[in-house]
């Protein structure tokens, strides 16, 4: 069996996925005794596994109308931005397509797109100078990640 840290996410989780807007709103004392654990429990949990580089915002009141406030972001355009935010004119061709394959990895891009994305940032690199480069290599990743926002 899983252990409580995990059955507390996956109980958060399925919260979540019943909501349209991906925001919830809890009471830490009701959920500590709907899963029979410590509040202290779900704190934990909630600032591990609910943070923002896993894509939630957490807003958290304490008290006796305390309450707990999970958003889900959209992970893809943090994705593609953190990407963006790498490139710079000290960066190899090799680390960008690392950049690539991880997005890819991550699913946010077909196999397909990461082929056409690797040869065209191939062609920059050797037709265009880094001062260049940056700017439209960084246009790129923000354009695919407009496109598969919807």
């Amino acid at each position: 069996m899983n252990n409580l840290a995990d059955m507390i996410e996956q109980w958060i989780l399925r919260q979540i996925a019943r909501e349209q807007d991906k925001i919830i709103i809890l009471r830490r004392n009701e959920m500590a005794e709907e899963l029979e654990c410590a509040p202290s429990q779900i704190s934990y949990v909630l600032s591990t596994r609910f943070t923002i580089e896993r894509g939630f915002i957490v807003e958290s009141r304490r008290g006796s109308g305390g309450f707990v406030r999970i958003a889900r972001i959209p992970a893809q355009p943090i994705e593609y931005q953190d990407a963006a935010n790498q490139v710079d004119d000290t960066l190899s061709l090799e680390e960008v397509q690392d950049i690539v394959a991880r997005l890819r990895s991550h699913n946010l891009m077909t196999s397909r797109e990461a082929a056409l994305i690797c040869k065209c940032f191939a062609m920059l690199y050797d037709r265009i100078s880094p001062q260049e480069r940056v700017p439209m290599l960084r246009s790129l990743l923000m354009i695919l990640a407009n496109q598969n926002e919807g």
